[in-house]
């Protein structure tokens, strides 16, 4: 990961646009390894981590790239 990449950790939590639009959520784990969520295959390795999260509107996990990511902070 570059220096300007996000980096979080187990609990942060984190928003990040969807099709419908802003959700946020909550990281479950980080991976560093092809996994899959939500019928996805997430192609993350060691050297370019990704995190799962989990979704605190629906419960569902997904992995998305640090870029995607954003810090969340309730109103």
């Amino acid at each position: 990961m570059s220096n300007d990449t996000p980096k979080f950790q187990k609990g942060d939590a984190v928003e990040w646009n969807t099709s419908q639009g802003t959700t946020h959520g909550t990281i479950v784990g980080t991976v560093t390894a092809s996994a899959q969520a939500g019928g996805h295959t997430a192609h993350a390795t060691k050297d370019e981590p990704q995190y799962r999260v989990r979704s605190d509107k629906t419960g569902s996990t997904a992995i998305h790239k640090p870029g995607a990511l954003r810090p969340y902070k309730a109103d």
